[in-house]
């Protein structure tokens, strides 16, 4: 058994929708009230979810966008790149993982509203993580574009757009 099936059967991960193996570790009991959450909130959310994620270098997480901040953290395996573009079109990077003399920081914070992409950078490895959402990540919130429409968006960033998205 490869480390990567370890990992996946041990956490018992399954296939992401944007790419890449999860599985929700955490969903809190309580919950905001949609009254109290902005406008663009179809109901309430739980106060916090966490999720484990494994990428590949044979997977991606393709570019896709909720409307919560994203909090990765990094546990293993080779460092993950974080591709960002905000709404208004500026693009940014991050690399997490455990060499910090290189500028890889443990955790992240994605900001809401922002589209953004992971992948391992290193071939033939893996990169287990996590990511912690709050408001609570709902499916509701989530959107992955296909290539055309985000490429229609930001054409400038074509290249990267049409590398980290499936169709």
């Amino acid at each position: 058994m490869t480390k990567i099936e370890e990992i996946i059967e041990k956490f018992d991960l399954s296939p992401h929708p944007e790419g890449g193996y999860f599985k929700e570790t955490y969903r809190s009991s309580g919950e905001i009230n949609k009254n109290s959450l902005p406008q663009s909130y179809q109901g309430n959310r739980n106060y916090a979810t966490c999720i484990y994620f494994l990428l590949t270098s044979d997977t991606f997480s393709a570019f896709h966008k909720i409307k919560q901040d994203e909090i990765w953290h990094f546990y293993a395996g080779a460092p993950i790149k974080l591709y960002i573009i905000s709404e208004e079109g500026v693009y940014s990077e991050q690399i997490i993982g455990t060499n910090f003399s290189e500028g890889q920081i443990p955790q992240f914070v994605v900001p809401g509203n922002h589209w953004f992409a992971a992948k391992t950078i290193t071939a033939n490895d893996y990169s287990f993580a996590g990511c912690s959402v709050s408001p609570g990540f709902d499916f509701k919130d989530f959107e992955l574009p296909s290539r055309k429409e985000l490429i229609a968006k930001f054409p400038e960033h074509k290249e990267i757009i049409t590398g980290l998205t499936h169709s």
